[in-house]
């Protein structure tokens, strides 16, 4: 072995081990998915029997679309608006709660509103990582 496969040997460990802004950010993801899987396992968007329901709706779609594919992509555009318009309801039942405690002067416990605002975190960046 040569001097000069020596040095190559050695450059490639430091670029192997050298930390790129997209490491970090990578790092920081790891973190943050972390944190919003903990919230997330706390309190489903949806109950599970909702959930299989929809999952069970979803795979006829796909299994549909060899048949027919212009249906399956209607019957999924369908399925994804009844799922926004579920969760658009759960939220602003949820919200409603909250308001009606303010309106009657009731405390609303700052655990409730912590909840409430992981909650809301939790769903955005569901909606921003897919």
């Amino acid at each position: 072995m040569s001097p000069d496969d020596t040095d190559l040997r050695g450059d490639e460990r430091a670029e192997e081990q050298r930390l790129t802004t997209a490491d970090l950010v990578r790092e920081a993801d790891e973190v943050d998915a972390g944190e919003r899987g903990a919230v997330d396992e706390q309190r489903p968007l949806f109950a599970g029997a909702d959930a299989e329901r929809y999952r069970d709706r979803w795979s006829q779609i796909q299994a549909g679309f060899v048949d027919e594919p212009r249906r399956a992509v209607e019957d999924a555009d369908a399925l994804v608006a009844e799922l926004m318009q579920k969760l658009a309801e759960t939220f602003a039942a949820e919200r409603g709660e909250l308001e009606r405690q303010w309106d009657t002067g009731g405390d609303v416990s700052t655990e409730d509103l912590r909840v409430g605002l992981q909650r809301y975190r939790s769903f955005f960046g569901r909606l921003l990582s897919a």
